[in-house]
């Protein structure tokens, strides 16, 4: 602590994970010297380029628009995820993955009802993708920003450059909230008898003690787990999933899509986020079921990219957490505290949820550990929940097409709460009841879980559907797609708001 009274923190590490840290601690704790020391030696992973809607909360919070930020990061919007080829149910063989909007009270419940009863026998409609504001935006490419005179909130997200989201982060975070910035490379960690961090020892003797060290070092981890020794719990039984490739493309339309796509390949899947200046598109597979040079050329021949020399960028993945992720005085954030990998685009919400969460605790325990171990087991338990959301796209796969897809859907290696929330939708349950059973929709809501669901088609075979009985209240699909069309009218055009960013009179 300083003469004056004020707490010394030191972030290890810039990149998104880094410069967000940065931002929330300076901005909230305006009194305390906040020191963010990036190596000019480290490049930035930077592999996901697409977030949930959290983001968008993140830098409201800063005070800086839509306007400011994503021209100058080729930023798009986000409306949710397209999966393709996960199932091979007929009806099924893709579907959407929506945000949620405010106007989805309307027709969520029908839609819950509507996949309980085909679960139960029924031929009703049970398809997610009509029921939803979120997934037509996204098939008529329309911007989730809505006229002024349309008064309800669209939740989003954004695709984005991740290095330049860094940068732009960097320059707010020194330029406008006071974070100190020093570009040096840590030679080494300096703890204490009693286990916590003295300080940091840079190349050439330099020493930076603090009160309190933020490791956003990436995969390598240099305070938590390398200097403090904190042991890391693999996923590795529950997603296979350890290397990606990325490879970026030109865009090869001007009529840019609001949505990620997911679509499998032999032994994993390829990602397609659309930038305002490229495509972003890579394969995450596991390295059991491919070598790297086959996984490469699958990508090529998915993209069609097998006669050209475009490099690709190969990257190993360690999936898991640490066991704790506030150790002594130390707070491990980002890729040093773990990775769940990029299907749902859930890093920066870790990132979010983690900075966020450790501030409130240290905050209201007046900047002592006492709330430490609570604060471990929240987070934990916000990281597994994620977990297990991701592990049910692979194990109720259907392709079974391949020794990695037939892996996926024989995994047992399912956390309790997966396997109830299974045998619910398996035995016509309901689903949202066994969802707020568990406590965990703060995780993902029964819209989230619906949708994988009913979007892979796991349902009784057509033959063994029956007509709904007459006083079963079934939903009009025709006035739900009238519905939904006469509120996508009051939507633009996603490259025309793309296109007015760029020259400035987006408000």
């Amino acid at each position: 602590m300083t003469q004056d009274g004020r707490l010394t923190l030191h972030i290890l590490g810039g990149g998104i994970a880094g410069w967000m840290a940065a931002c929330l601690l300076a901005q909230r704790w305006p009194q305390h010297k906040i020191t963010a020391i990036e190596s000019p030696d480290i490049g930035i992973i930077g592999v996901g380029e697409g977030s949930t809607p959290q983001l968008r909360a993140f830098f409201q919070s800063l005070g800086i628009s839509e306007g400011e930020w994503m021209p100058a990061c080729n930023a798009t919007y986000k409306t949710g995820i397209s999966f393709h080829g996960w199932s091979s149910a007929p009806g099924f063989e893709s579907y959407f993955h929506p945000f949620h909007t405010e106007l989805d009270h309307h027709t969520a419940q029908h839609f819950f009802f509507h996949t309980r009863a085909r679960r139960t026998g029924r031929d009703v409609w049970a398809h997610p993708d009509r029921f939803f504001l979120s997934s037509r935006l996204a098939y008529e490419r329309l911007a989730p920003v809505p006229n002024e005179n349309f008064p309800f909130d669209i939740a989003y997200g954004y695709h984005f450059d991740a290095q330049l989201v860094g940068a732009f982060l960097r320059e707010f975070a020194t330029g406008k909230l006071g974070v100190q910035h020093i570009s040096r490379t840590v030679d080494s960690v300096e703890v204490d008898d009693g286990g916590n961090v003295a300080a940091l020892l840079l190349e050439g003797g330099d020493r930076l003690a603090a009160d309190f060290f933020i490791d956003c070092s990436g995969f390598r981890s240099t305070i938590l787990q390398a200097a403090l020794g904190e042991s890391f719990c693999s996923f590795g039984d529950n997603l296979f999933n350890d290397r990606a490739l990325a490879l970026p493309t030109p865009n090869d339309t001007d009529d840019i899509p609001c949505e990620t796509r997911a679509t499998t390949l032999s032994a994993g899947w390829a990602w397609r986020i659309p930038l305002t200046n490229r495509a972003g598109n890579g394969y995450v597979y596991s390295s059991q079921f491919i070598s790297d040079d086959d996984a490469e050329a699958e990508l090529r021949a998915h993209l069609g990219l097998l006669d050209t020399d475009v490099p690709a960028r190969r990257l190993k993945m360690n999936v898991g957490r640490v066991a704790r992720s506030w150790v002594g005085n130390c707070l491990a954030v980002g890729l040093s505290q773990g990775f769940i990998e990029p299907l749902e685009a859930t890093a920066l919400h870790i990132v979010q949820a983690t900075v966020e969460g450790f501030a409130d605790s240290w905050e209201s325990a007046d900047f002592t550990p006492s709330n430490r171990d609570v604060f471990n087991e929240r987070i934990n338990a916000r990281i597994d929940g994620i977990r297990d959301y991701i592990v049910a796209h692979y194990r109720m796969n259907s392709r079974k097409d391949g020794d990695y897809w037939r892996a996926n859907a024989n995994n047992e290696n399912l956390s309790d709460s997966l396997k109830e929330l299974m045998t619910c939708w398996f035995q016509g349950g309901e689903l949202d009841a066994e969802i707020k059973r568990q406590d965990i929709s703060r995780y993902y809501a029964p819209l989230s879980w619906h949708c994988l669901f009913a979007g892979y088609g796991v349902f009784p075979e057509q033959s063994r559907l029956y007509q709904p009985e007459a006083d079963l209240p079934v939903a009009d699909m025709s006035k739900i797609d009238d519905f939904i069309r006469r509120c996508a009218l009051n939507f633009p055009a996603h490259d025309i708001v793309l296109e007015r960013m760029q020259r400035g009179t987006f408000v």
